[in-house]
């Protein structure tokens, strides 16, 4: 053991009240908290575990057996053990904590990976180092920036590109812009210079200048001072509730009209929904075990070297920090909001607290839930919301539970488009025979050009419809020819077809051929005698325009709007645990290789959300949110709407 751990838990945990096994009062699945975090790293640091190369990427919650989570109830206490992610040296290991017996159940080396981005990954000393190389110097000086004071530098992961170059190294890209007299420097970026770097040997291994392009002065800044005036409409709405929120919470459980469910922040995914069941009657019926984002994936489509590297699968690389951004009452939620907190693993798995990563509040615009004639109900909402800073852009991530049984996922894009400095001021500068400036993308300003880009969201969403017994069934729409003579001529019907494999269930949405996508159970029905199931009602599953790019195997999810697979509690991220430089065909390709049954088993759905965006002029300085989103309907799980008897005030 080294001083430096010694020292850090030495004086952490004095201050510490000794650790508890889990109270009866609490929920299996609540997270991990600030002293267990540290319990964590006591107990590794008395198996001698730890060292002062040892950095962590993970220290979080291991979930008991999923059927004991299920059956759970007050005063049952269920193992409490935690799951490590680090890195020691070059190696990184995994590693299973017992909290109630304090010590370390498993620890395993995992060859051929690379752990996820660290805050330590940044290197400012090596970033140091670069801004004294004669080579970087006179690249800086070519494009009319005679001091290097100013450029600010940053790495990213380089996709696992030129593999036998630079095989099992943790190479990484140098992006500089140019900050000196505003606030927003994405349109200041220093193009044409590549720099490759060695995070693990702080080595700069190549200054390439391939093209030398002045930095544009354009001031793309949007704070109060730069834009003028706010606009201000003539009347406020005000959301007020003077008696409280109308859902109750027993620590991260939710209690809302009919539904009930466990909501818990997570660093690597945002926030993880759980165990959600709905009253009927007397019972809590089961509807979804687990449902989370499980990646983002964001290809940028330009092939110059320093643009076409920019493939990032953001929740396995990036979530460093905690995936889930801090958020801004008032703005990012409502006034009416309940706020959650979480906590951070730091670089030396220190915990840190994150205040708002998280918000919960119920909302009503105006809609209509139901109506026929003269009656009708308002709608209410409640809203899961939390969102992430990644870079340049920022996401909306809403989990909305109506009272007809249904459940939607919503999610915004927003924040900064990237963008490219060019030569041509705008779409109308002459070439000079050479490619267009915006080839790749659309001016957005003045030499600036927005690239063109895709933006992938996997959603894994573990249906356990009226137990863990289920299928999936697709209801095919398809034509019947009616009989000669007859005035339709044709019309169409449903056939019912199972997925019985997983390659069964890699599905597209086809407007040509169009079909329900359903989650059956294999244990009640309703009372005209149809199974019990929900609906997966897709949202836009634009798939990749592009087939032989090497990039896009990484996150060979994206080849399919669905996969359905058999639950795996070890398969949780639909591009693999390792998705840093990693290899083609990890994750969902790889385990539905074995094309193992699904039909009759406990399944998971992964669902993937696609947009392509041609950036337009309105999107800069700042793009304004652009929605879309899926649904989990109930379908024949009830015996006729249960949204009849909702309350004719909202």
């Amino acid at each position: 053991m080294t001083s430096r751990y010694a020292a850090a838990l030495g004086c952490a945990l004095t201050c510490l009240a000794p650790h508890a096994s889990l109270a009866s009062d609490r929920h299996p699945l609540d997270p991990l908290t600030w002293q267990e975090q540290w319990a964590v790293l006591e107990i590794l640091q008395s198996a001698d575990k730890l060292d002062d190369d040892t950095t962590f990427n993970r220290v979080a919650l291991k979930p008991p057996a999923k059927d004991r989570v299920w059956s759970f109830e007050p005063g049952l206490a269920l193992p409490r053990q935690a799951e490590v992610y680090g890195r020691q040296g070059k190696q990184v290991f995994e590693a299973v904590v017992d909290l109630d017996r304090k010590g370390v159940v498993t620890w395993k080396e995992i060859d051929g990976v690379h752990a996820p981005w660290l805050k330590k990954d940044f290197r400012p000393d090596l970033i140091k180092e670069l801004k004294k190389r004669p080579e970087f110097l006179s690249a800086l000086r070519k494009r009319g920036i005679e001091h290097a004071l100013f450029v600010d530098c940053g790495t990213g992961p380089l996709g696992h590109l030129d593999e036998q170059k630079y095989a099992n190294r943790r190479i990484a890209m140098v992006f500089c812009t140019l900050k000196a007299g505003i606030r927003n420097d994405w349109p200041r970026g220093i193009e044409g210079l590549v720099v490759t770097v060695d995070l693990d040997s702080m080595e700069i291994l190549e200054i390439a200048d391939e093209s030398a392009v002045p930095v544009p002065r354009t001031n793309a800044d949007y704070d109060d001072a730069t834009i003028g005036p706010l606009r201000a409409f003539s009347s406020p709405i005000e959301v007020r509730q003077p008696h409280g929120p109308g859902f109750r919470l027993d620590g991260h459980v939710v209690h809302w009209d009919r539904w009930r469910f466990h909501m818990r922040p997570d660093d690597r995914v945002g926030t993880i929904i759980s165990t959600v069941t709905w009253r009927d009657g007397d019972n809590d019926r089961p509807v979804l075990y687990e449902g989370n984002l499980s990646e983002i994936f964001v290809p940028y489509m330009d092939p110059d070297r320093n643009w076409y590297t920019r493939t990032f699968l953001d929740a396995g690389e990036y979530s460093r920090s905690g995936l889930a951004n801090s958020m801004t009452p008032g703005i990012d939620c409502p006034d009416n909001a309940v706020f959650f907190n979480g906590i951070i693993t730091e670089d030396d798995g220190h915990p840190k607290d994150k205040p708002r990563v998280a918000c919960l509040f119920e909302r009503y615009a105006g809609d209509v839930n139901w109506r026929h004639g003269d009656d009708g109900r308002p709608k209410r909402e409640l809203v899961s919301r939390w969102t992430a800073l990644l870079g340049n852009y920022d996401y909306v991530i809403d989990w909305i539970f109506e009272s007809d049984g249904q459940m939607r996922v919503a999610i915004g894009a927003t924040g900064i488009v990237e963008v490219k400095m060019v030569k041509e001021a705008n779409a109308g500068d002459a070439s000079h025979g050479e490619p267009r400036a915006d080839a790749y993308g659309r001016f957005v300003d003045q030499n600036v050009v927005a690239v063109n880009h895709d933006h992938f969201f996997s959603f894994r969403l573990d249906l356990d419809v009226d137990g863990m017994r289920n299928s999936f069934i697709r209801d095919l729409l398809k034509e019947e020819r009616l009989a000669a003579g007859h005035p339709r001529g044709s019309i169409w019907v449903t056939q019912r077809k199972p997925a019985k494999t997983e390659h069964d269930a890699r599905l597209h949405s086809d407007m040509m051929e169009p079909a329900l996508w359903r989650v059956v159970s294999e244990n009640r029905k309703n009372a005209v005698d149809y199974p019990t199931s929900y609906q997966l009602m897709p949202g836009m599953s634009s798939g990749p325009v592009t087939r032989d790019d090497y990039t896009l195997k990484r996150a060979g999810f994206i080849s399919n709007a669905l996969w359905v697979t058999p639950y795996r509690a070890d398969e949780r991220y639909a591009a693999g645990d390792y998705p840093t430089r990693s290899l083609a065909g990890k994750g969902l390709p790889e385990w539905t290789a074995a094309n193992r049954p699904i039909e009759n088993e406990d399944i998971v759905l992964w669902h993937t959300i696609g947009m392509h965006h041609v950036p337009r002029a309105e999107d800069w300085p700042v793009m304004p949110v652009l929605w879309h989103d899926f649904k989990l309907r109930p379908f024949d799980f009830f015996d006729r709407n249960p949204s009849l008897n909702t309350g004719r005030k909202p």
